[in-house]
């Protein structure tokens, strides 16, 4: 698949994932709070999963990534067995288990989970029935083993069944070795969420961000799972010091990128920040403050996820 196929193909899936929300406004606007809206947002998301193309795009020394469903999933495999970065959604095992055949024929015995969010943790189950062991953030298996709301998107998540929580945790930094390569886990502060670890090849030079970094689309924050404005910007630079001009840098949701796309996260995410961060000091409300389209001269390119320009100026205003 070529780039142009690739791109609308991701454009597709954010798509149909924002029409799963388009009742959910955030900050003010229309709000449900109610248990039967939330698992209605849910089961469309799982229904998006269940038909989403999986793209599988090798990068260099043995790493691929699987891009199609909920966050993109890397994949390094070797005599140790397939190691994956994340699961995707429950809904999309056929597609994913074919893709997994397609980039070798070793079982599965590894998974890390880059922080709890359900579109990187939903497919945890069936990759530990299929012999993965689960490496993540203690704090992932905390919330993941826990009723989880985030009103943003009128979410409310029962606790994972037990196949799917992390089988190892730590608690900060941690290096393993899996078929030959290092693997570096960093975690980082609250950013996108308190359960937040990025992966590191550095033998191949490659990093898996999570949702620390979004490329080309406006983050989501959340808020009520510990994360902040402020930690989105120390990750983007912690990010960057990861990185070096060869680095293949792999998000959690947008294609593949590098270290000059880090630069240009960080810097839209400061110009807004410091934007809303002056209004809001001057005692100016969210409305007036969206108004103003602080976000204006990188919509262009940011705007186009699930995470509208409004939504995103509504983020960095609960924060500053």
């Amino acid at each position: 698949m070529n780039e142009r196929s690739r791109f609308s193909s991701r454009r597709g899936f954010l798509k149909t994932t924002a029409a799963a929300m388009a009742g959910v406004v955030f900050c003010g606007r229309e709000r449900s709070a109610s248990a039967q809206r939330a698992a209605i947002t849910a089961a469309q998301m799982r229904a998006a999963g269940s038909t989403a193309k999986i793209t599988v795009v090798p990068l260099r020394a043995g790493v691929s990534v699987l891009m199609g469903s909920g966050g993109n999933i890397l994949v390094t495999s070797g005599p140790d067995g397939k190691l994956a970065v994340d699961s995707g959604f429950a809904t999309s095992q056929p597609q994913i288990e074919r893709a997994l055949l397609s980039v070798s024929a070793e079982p599965l015995r590894h998974l890390i989970n880059t922080h709890w969010h359900y579109d990187h943790t939903d497919g945890n189950e069936w990759m530990h029935k299929a012999g993965a062991r689960i490496l993540a953030q203690a704090k992932t298996r905390t919330r993941m083993s826990s009723r989880q709301v985030i009103p943003a998107f009128d979410a409310v998540l029962p606790p994972s069944p037990a196949g799917a929580l992390p089988t190892v945790v730590f608690e900060e930094d941690e290096a393993v070795r899996i078929n030959g390569s290092s693997i570096h886990l960093r975690r980082y502060t609250p950013a996108h969420t308190d359960t937040d670890i990025s992966v590191f090849f550095p033998e191949a030079n490659v990093l898996h961000s999570g949702d620390t970094w979004f490329h080309g689309y406006y983050p989501f924050i959340d808020y009520d799972s510990g994360g902040s404005i402020h930690g989105m910007l120390t990750a983007a630079t912690e990010n960057l010091s990861l990185a070096d001009e060869k680095t293949i840098v792999v998000p959690g949701h947008g294609e593949v990128g590098n270290r000059r796309d880090l630069v240009e996260f960080r810097e839209m995410l400061r110009s807004v920040q410091d934007k809303v961060a002056v209004q809001k000091k001057a005692g100016k409300p969210l409305a007036a403050v969206i108004a103003s389209k602080p976000t204006s001269e990188f919509d262009a390119k940011w705007g186009g996820g699930f995470i509208t320009p409004e939504l995103f100026v509504g983020l960095v205003y609960r924060g500053s």
